[in-house]
């Protein structure tokens, strides 16, 4: 993943290599699956900005977008010498999962688990927390910015899919998108009959 890296003039990432950076990251996805990108801040332990990356993803998910712009942080740590690194996301699931305490049932996600647990595990200290969107405004930016460049769109003209990506018109719900599946439940396990679900998207099951 090369992507779009914009390097801030005069920063010098080594400098304070004794210390923690801090790295913002989002992605998103407009349809889950559908056109997809991250974006990422990092600062040095100062605080001070060094770089800034974006990369559109073509159509993917939202948690291969989230995961994405997690390794595209752990390469630039990497390639630039940097040992400690502290790594804040608005996606509970891939913090969770990175900390443990969520399994990666996904097949399509697990390789990209696995890259970024062995990316993490060359640093000295590695530590990864969950933030709100609020909390990550400018990697969500950019993250929109990388999916409006692969459209061919300007401006805030859609969210990403997991949650509101900067100011939008309001608009009516599209009742179309709604998808009925029928399954059954067996150990409490809901096994659908034909059909089927990307990861990260949030269901309501009705009992018949």
């Amino acid at each position: 993943m090369n992507g779009n890296l914009f390097d801030v003039p005069g920063a010098r990432p080594t400098e304070a290599a004794g210390g923690s950076f801090t790295a913002h990251c989002d992605g998103g996805s407009r349809g889950n699956p559908g056109p997809a990108g991250y974006g990422a801040v990092i600062q040095d332990p100062r605080g001070q900005v060094v770089a800034r990356l974006s990369e559109y993803l073509g159509k993917q998910t939202n948690n291969f977008a989230e995961y994405s712009g997690l390794l595209a942080v752990l390469k630039w740590a990497a390639g630039h010498g940097i040992n400690r690194l502290r790594v804040i996301s608005d996606s509970e699931l891939m913090v969770k999962q990175m900390n443990g305490q969520y399994k990666v049932a996904s097949p399509g996600l697990r390789p990209l688990w696995e890259e970024a647990r062995r990316l993490a595990r060359g640093l000295d200290e590695f530590q990864m927390a969950h933030s709100l969107r609020g909390g990550n405004a400018e990697a969500d930016r950019l993250a929109n910015e990388a999916m409006d460049r692969g459209t061919g769109k300007t401006g805030n003209e859609g969210p990403g899919n997991h949650g509101n990506k900067g100011p939008q018109v309001p608009r009516a719900p599209e009742k179309s998108q709604r998808q009925v599946l029928e399954g059954y439940v067996k150990d409490g396990v809901v096994h659908l009959l034909g059909g089927e679900l990307p990861d990260g998207i949030f269901v309501k099951v009705i009992r018949e």
